[in-house]
């Protein structure tokens, strides 16, 4: 696709995954949809018109297309945060809900996204909450500062319903706990922070973690539909984990949906350690508000995670 003599399709590609994921909350279908968005993108090449768009600006126009047609029909991808209220106790069976399209993250290292804010993890389980045709307006106003004029070309309406639809989305999501905040995961406290983590919980050390969170610190574990709020009960819940499936953990540094996120190897009885889970972590004031720990197999495979932790660990990656 990329060696058309008049466009270059390719150079967008990363970009269009950032866009469809925003809207579906999911990298494996955004990848899906952008490859057919490029498809189509290819097929009609010969009817593109340089004087009413620009390359990239009719890109969006198919990808929107094709995103609001994939939602036709479906029910927005939640975090278990978003499903009902948080549990008290740490012993509470952990049964997945395999039925639940929960939300995944996004695997930043394999994506050239300049602007990762409005990825965020808070920020697209929000999004989701809103209709089809509000989502895709308020990410193409926002989030990647087209006009009201080509967004209501791209969505076949008119500036005046553009408009009205941002209004409503903005309405929708003014009031969304943690939807405004942002965190740098190269930022020196925020690192600190997770390093400090990283070593309390490969030592097992639940009181040292606990010093690490935020009073009201939510965990949430899709695709269990479990979730707990309060360092008090995250702590207990941690302590569950460690005499479940033993100490000495190994961990990885990485970052998700531009916020700091740990790989997490649990220990194995035979010797080694086994991917666990990717956690996923807000952190605000020098303090972890959030964490949002998922054990997808689909998850693992999106970040290109080894199953196993090598001899020795892992290399820090900056």
């Amino acid at each position: 696709m990329q060696h058309d003599d008049r466009m270059d399709f390719e150079r967008y590609r990363s970009e269009l995954v950032a866009f469809c994921y925003r809207m579906l909350g999911s990298v494996h279908e955004a990848e899906d949809l952008v490859q057919e968005t490029l498809l189509r993108a290819w097929k009609a090449r010969d009817r593109y018109d340089p004087a009413r768009a620009s390359v990239r600006t009719w890109l969006y126009r198919i990808a929107t297309n094709v995103c609001l047609t994939a939602l036709e029909g479906r029910g927005r991808r939640p975090l278990p945060s978003g499903l009902g209220m948080p549990s008290g106790d740490p012993e509470t069976p952990l049964m997945p809900a395999l039925d639940v399209p929960w939300l995944q993250p996004f695997p930043d290292a394999r994506f050239d996204v300049e602007v990762r804010a409005d990825l965020r993890l808070a920020w697209v389980a929000a999004v989701q909450i809103l209709p089809a045709r509000q989502r895709a307006v308020l990410v193409l106003r926002e989030v990647l500062a087209f006009t009201a004029a080509e967004v209501a070309e791209q969505l076949g309406t008119t500036v005046a319903a553009v408009n009205s639809a941002l209004q409503r989305a903005r309405a929708a999501l003014a009031d969304v706990r943690d939807a405004g905040a942002v965190t740098e995961p190269d930022d020196p406290e925020v690192r600190a922070v997770i390093q400090r983590y990283m070593q309390a919980f490969e030592a097992a050390d639940v009181p040292a973690l606990v010093r690490l969170l935020a009073d009201d610190a939510v965990l949430e574990m899709p695709p269990v539909p479990l979730w707990y709020r309060g360092s008090r009960d995250y702590g207990r819940f941690l302590e569950r984990v460690f005499r479940m499936r033993g100490v000495g953990w190994g961990m990885r540094e990485v970052t998700a949906n531009g916020q700091p996120a740990l790989a997490a190897y649990a220990p194995e009885a035979g010797g080694g350690h086994r991917l666990h889970t990717l956690q996923v972590f807000t952190v605000t004031d020098g303090r972890i508000t959030h964490n949002v720990v998922f054990a997808d197999p689909r998850v693992f495979e999106a970040f290109e995670l080894p199953g196993e932790l090598p001899a020795g660990g892992f290399r820090p990656e900056r």
